[in-house]
């Protein structure tokens, strides 16, 4: 069973300080409640959750899967991508209308330059963050959100 302990205000702080840096961001303000679970999963909650008696509740989940960390490296997921996105200066990939579709089928896609994660984009949406290996983009939109055809 999968344990979802709080982060401090120190973890919190050094995980945005990483995000500024990756995606060249000024100043990141998220004004919630940090979860990690023992998979190295973040969940972002309401600061309301704060004054909700939950001590004696199992949860396995709570509010928006926001990243994954993983040695310093931090993987966003749609949802966090789209949360921040608009105001990453830098390691955005912007894709076409073909790689779009091919990303959506869940396709990694060629001739990429960069190195490491970055954030997918289209137009002004966001779809997710890949990784960059040997000029490859590699494809991290979960199976269940992957489409079957175009």
């Amino acid at each position: 069973m999968e344990t979802l302990k709080a982060l401090n205000k120190k973890q919190i702080k050094e995980l945005l300080s990483n995000i500024e840096e990756h995606y060249g961001i000024k100043e990141l303000k998220l004004d919630y409640i940090f979860y990690q679970n023992n998979k190295g999963r973040i969940f972002l909650l309401s600061n309301k959750f704060k004054e909700f008696d939950h001590k004696d509740l199992n949860i396995n989940s709570l509010g928006l899967y926001f990243a994954n960390i993983k040695d310093k490296d931090v993987r966003l997921s749609v949802e966090g991508s789209q949360l921040i996105g608009d105001k990453a200066k830098k390691n955005v990939v912007e894709i076409n209308e073909k790689e779009l579709k091919d990303w959506l089928l869940g396709e990694n896609l060629e001739n990429k330059n960069g190195k490491g994660f970055v954030i997918i984009k289209n137009k002004n949406d966001f779809y997710g963050s890949g990784r960059i290996v040997d000029n490859k983009l590699l494809n991290f939109v979960p199976k269940e959100k992957r489409m079957n055809a175009i």
